[in-house]
């Protein structure tokens, strides 16, 4: 599993830059991932069980748990408001289609990076924050970015759960209800345009392997980026 998350130096960031990370930051990701392999693990094992499979996992026995994760403000900008759902494979892509859209005709940096932090779980010990805030570009290129009116749309196509994750089965099968994190891939399309030169636009496709926390009787949240994506 380390080899797994080793094999990759750097990853494309969904603004279309591909940045390496800095060692403290790769270590974080590193550890991030690890722990959704573990929750991932159980979550394959209760599912291999069931007898009517299906796309999403029911929500599994109630528990307790911290309050599930607010709802974005209407001030944050063009920044869609994360679903209130307990579906991991439908937030996931909700929360790829948000980190592959934006506007910057319309909307701030700040704005875009308060609106993105609404997605995030309020678990302070699994939230990684940075993974998710560096997708956006550094105040000097938003400018620029802005300069151009360069905005982007997202088109989802799928969502699933990695075969690496699902072969950790046999680790811990009692790993996710600690942490309710699961492992989602999601693949879809970014179209960008933008008018200097006389305008112009582009798509490009994008992949990504996000971890999400799903606790019982709360909506889904946003836990981090994987380093690389997760077939």
């Amino acid at each position: 599993m380390k080899r797994f998350f080793d094999r990759l130096p750097g990853r494309t960031a969904g603004f279309g830059r591909t940045e390496r990370w800095p060692v403290g930051r790769r270590i974080t990701a590193v550890a991030v991932a690890l722990a959704v392999l573990l929750a991932l693990a159980g979550f394959a094992a209760w599912m291999t069980g069931r007898s009517d499979q299906s796309d999403e996992p029911r929500t599994p026995p109630a528990s307790t748990g911290p309050a599930p994760a607010p709802s974005a403000s209407a001030s944050d900008g063009a920044v869609a408001d994360p679903p209130q759902t307990g579906a991991p494979l439908t937030y996931g892509k909700a929360a790829a289609r948000m980190l592959w859209t934006y506007d910057t005709r319309e909307t701030t940096r700040e704005q875009q990076l308060a609106g993105m932090r609404e997605w995030m779980t309020r678990e302070s010990r699994y939230a990684d924050w940075d993974s998710i805030a560096s997708q956006v570009p550094d105040p000097v290129l938003w400018s620029r970015m802005r300069d151009n009116a360069q905005h982007a749309k997202a088109e989802v196509g799928e969502a699933h759960y990695p075969a690496a994750f699902k072969k950790a089965v046999a680790q811990d099968p009692s790993a996710l209800t600690e942490a309710y994190i699961y492992a989602v891939t999601v693949t879809g399309k970014q179209k960008i345009a933008w008018k200097s030169a006389g305008g112009g636009s582009g798509a490009e496709g994008r992949s990504v392997t996000l971890a999400v926390q799903c606790r019982p009787n709360h909506s889904c949240a946003l836990v981090a980026i994987a380093p690389q994506v997760a077939p």
